[in-house]
């Protein structure tokens, strides 16, 4: 009898066989074409004459059960049960030998060719097919068999063989065919299982398909903790965050305890909002169980929440506290410092993180370069981009040339930035040209920016934030004619301008005001408020900046426009309701403009108030009648 010391010490008798070609040659690959084939797979026999005595089936596969814990122990007892004359083409084999192929991660190719070998595999050996398919690198092939096994075999497939196929459709953000498959599952009365509902809520939150994956989730009779946490993640992940904080609310009322997982997603939705208030709530939370000092995922995520709250010192904290540190918690810092206006201490920290020996990665490169992008850095900006390839071997991609465009043109090296486009190894996208045509629009080159525009309406012609840029940068030099053919051939298109507005977060509701909006309770304090704001602010020698109203109206009609701006609006009904020197933080969905910016500083002078205002690009920290990003935006 074979003892274990023996099978395992030994070189293996697989690459023994393999390497003699006189064996090989003895065995015929007739069966190799019978299922979906893979040109990586190594050749296997298909029958085996045995120099020594038949051993039973039962033994080998439980060697395979109990003694395969290492892909090389589990290729000597192939090779054993090979020299042995046990045959592969046996069901049961079969499936026992791919199951324990695919437990250990051992090559799909491996897997295939011993599949290809099987008479009549069963339902166990489709699924464990499946599976190891799914959580590959190219999950493909398991939608393949998928196929296959129900077009040419009599298997049927089960409850177990949607989990994984859904797996595999979400990796390969597959949408019609995972909607397909959906209608099977329907049709065959699976949809009622936790675990292919949980399946499908996954597939369609990684589609991006929020609605479809709520549906799922309003249908399914029983919730587990997996479905909150994978609807609560689409939510987050997609744009939706106040519908994830809903759904975390709703979470609460029906007993399901959150874990770590759930509040990485609200944590991530609260930085998302600007929830600064909600943010440390759960921030208490997540320290009063724990979560911080065993998840990673959810330190990383506080830090960011911090960072785009704005709340730069928390995120400090954040960081200078955590038991561990990856290259995301440096690289969440580096970028948290670079849109909150703190450029050098952005580039200060990629240098300790050097020092610490930890290799950055293409996301740390886009907060360095967005860094020297907002500090008007472009000799550094071309330095560290030269430095990702030739010290690092990061290939740049087209977020690196983004802001590499994004610095020359806030530089106002309008020409240059266009000449660097040219010269791009990668074809430009939509968000390269709009980069321009945001700095034509700002330095006022007209000819670059008209060209710019012809080039976004082949690659995005419904983009309405391009007929904005190029209306106002007709309206800057008085070509009103031309401001009217762009609005008309909006109304043509059928394209609308994205309304403007600004968020605050007030005791734990969040407020949302439009241009010249009076729908809210309060709006005649506010309004008063604003008129208080325009007489102190005029007695520091403030003068509207009327150049931002882009429209053919008398001077008086544009001051009147400037006062009502959203953001203004917000800051007048902070004031109203918080108490003297308690910070102010406002989200606002467009870029501030130049008149607000001035605003804001003397608000935060005359009133003695720190004001933070997240745009659509970075964030501005005024204090003291000056701001964060040095004017320079």
């Amino acid at each position: 009898m074979l003892s274990k010391q023996f099978l395992f010490t030994r070189p293996s008798l697989f690459f023994f066989f393999f390497a003699n070609p006189s064996l090989r040659r003895r065995f015929s690959s007739s069966t190799s074409h019978r299922y979906p084939t893979n040109a990586n797979r190594p050749s296997l026999p298909t029958t085996i004459v045995s120099p020594t005595p038949y051993i039973p089936i039962a033994k080998c596969i439980s060697l395979l059960q109990f003694c395969a814990s290492s892909k090389p122990k589990l290729m000597q007892i192939h090779a054993f049960s090979i020299r042995h004359g046990v045959p592969i083409t046996d069901p049961d084999m079969g499936k026992h030998l791919i199951f324990a192929i695919v437990a250990l991660s051992a090559p799909m190719g491996y897997a295939h060719n011993v599949f290809s070998q099987i008479d009549n595999p069963n339902i166990f050996t489709f699924n464990t097919m499946i599976r190891g398919y799914a959580e590959s690198e190219n999950p493909r092939p398991a939608i393949e068999l998928y196929r296959h096994m129900r077009a040419f075999s009599s298997v049927k497939a089960d409850t177990h063989s949607y989990p994984f196929l859904l797996k595999a459709l979400a990796k390969l953000t597959a949408v019609r065919e995972g909607e397909m498959v959906h209608s099977v599952v329907l049709r065959d009365g699976f949809e009622s299982l936790v675990f292919v509902q949980n399946a499908l809520l996954h597939m369609y939150g990684c589609f991006g398909c929020v609605e479809s994956a709520h549906k799922v989730f309003e249908l399914m009779p029983q919730r587990d903790l997996v479905a909150w946490n994978t609807v609560i993640n689409g939510f987050a992940l997609n744009g939706r965050p106040n519908e994830a904080l809903v759904l975390f609310r709703d979470m609460g009322f029906e007993g399901v305890e959150p874990d770590g997982f759930t509040m990485v997603s609200v944590m991530s939705a609260c930085g998302e909002l600007g929830a600064l208030a909600l943010g440390r709530r759960a921030h208490v939370y997540v320290l009063k169980v724990g979560f911080l000092n065993s998840n990673l995922h959810a330190n990383n995520a506080l830090l960011d929440l911090y960072a785009k709250c704005g709340s730069i010192r928390d995120a400090k904290r954040v960081f200078n506290e955590a038991n561990e540190r990856s290259v995301v918690s440096w690289t969440s810092l580096i970028v948290g410092l670079a849109i909150n206006g703190f450029g050098k201490e952005a580039l200060e920290l990629f240098k300790e993180l050097e020092n610490e020996g930890l290799v950055p990665t293409e996301i740390t490169f886009v907060g360095v370069l967005y860094a020297c992008s907002h500090c008007g850095m472009v000799n550094e900006g071309f330095n560290y981009f030269g430095q990702m390839e030739e010290k690092y071997g990061i290939v740049p991609r087209i977020e690196h040339y983004g802001c590499m465009i994004d610095l020359l043109g806030r530089a106002g090296l309008v020409k240059e930035a266009y000449e660097y486009i040219q010269n791009m190894p990668l074809k430009p996208n939509a968000v390269i040209w709009r980069t321009l045509l945001g700095a034509c629009t700002i330095h006022g080159d007209l000819v670059l920016g008209e060209l710019a525009r012809s080039r976004l309406q082949q690659l995005e012609p419904g983009h309405s934030g391009d007929y904005i840029l190029l209306s106002n940068l007709y309206a800057s030099e008085n070509r009103w004619s031309d401001v009217q053919k762009v609005r008309r051939a909006m109304l043509r298109q059928g394209v609308r301008k994205t309304p403007g507005y600004s968020l605050v977060e007030l005791g734990n509701r969040v407020f949302e005001f439009m241009m010249a909006d009076r729908s809210h309770p309060q709006s005649e304090e506010t309004y008063a408020k604003l008129a208080e704001i325009t007489s102190l602010l005029r007695l520091e020698g403030y003068v509207p900046h009327t150049a931002n109203v882009l429209a053919d109206i008398e001077e008086e009609e544009k001051e009147t426009a400037l006062s009502y701006h959203s953001e203004k609006i917000a800051v007048a009904f902070m004031l109203v309701n918080t108490a003297p020197r308690t910070p102010i933080r406002i989200l606002k969905n467009l870029r501030v403009c130049v008149d607000c910016h001035v605003v804001f500083k003397l608000i935060s002078k005359v009133y003695g108030r720190e004001i933070v205002v997240r745009d659509c690009t970075r964030f501005h920290h005024f204090g003291n009648g000056s701001c964060s990003c040095g004017d320079y935006w």
